[in-house]
């Protein structure tokens, strides 16, 4: 998979995440100053906010140091695109890019946000976590046709994005500054 090379510097939007569909979200972190990630510990201006997994990044950060082995509260593994906990929300964030260029799979799988963020709630009960769950679109999905999908989505508690994250959303401290070009 290519390395993201998207934005960096001062060319980076200081109030939102930029995605594109290779980019994790610690590449994103890293990209707007103040941000630095050590050991899954991520950090701003040298405070400890949270901590950040993905995949299988997600039970080795999160519920292994914990003892908790997901088989005894839900029935397959998940693994999310990104994650990350808030220490100050005491929320977690499940975060799934879907990039498409035409209909496919992809337009079932956003219906199932209800059922994969009430499986990420009962597999964080056990911590306390609240859950949120976001998706990344890309512009394919500002389409009409999914306008039905993008309702459901709203309604059951769940949230999407077109290229990018709002750091409010996620509850990340920014500096308030516009892009330097």
């Amino acid at each position: 998979m290519p390395i993201n090379t998207h934005g960096g510097g001062a060319q980076t939007n200081v109030n939102g995440l930029k995605f594109e569909q290779d980019t994790k979200l610690a590449e994103a972190l890293l990209n707007i100053q103040g941000y630095e990630i050590h050991n899954d510990t991520v950090f701003y201006n040298n405070k400890e906010i949270g901590k950040i997994g993905s995949q299988h990044g997600l039970y080795r950060v999160f519920l292994k140091p914990n003892n908790i082995d997901y088989k005894d509260i839900i029935s397959k593994q998940l693994r999310p695109d990104d994650a990350i906990y808030i220490h100050k929300s005491n929320t977690i964030y499940i975060i799934e890019k879907k990039f498409q260029k035409s209909a496919g799979s992809v337009d079932e799988k956003l219906q199932t946000c209800d059922f994969k963020k009430k499986q990420y709630e009962k597999l964080f009960a056990p911590l306390g976590y609240k859950v949120e769950y976001i998706y990344v679109l890309n512009n394919w999905f500002k389409h009409a046709r999914y306008d039905d999908v993008k309702d459901y989505i709203k309604k059951v508690g769940c949230h999407y994005h077109f290229n990018e994250i709002p750091l409010s959303i996620l509850g990340l401290p920014h500096n308030e500054v516009n892009d330097a070009n």
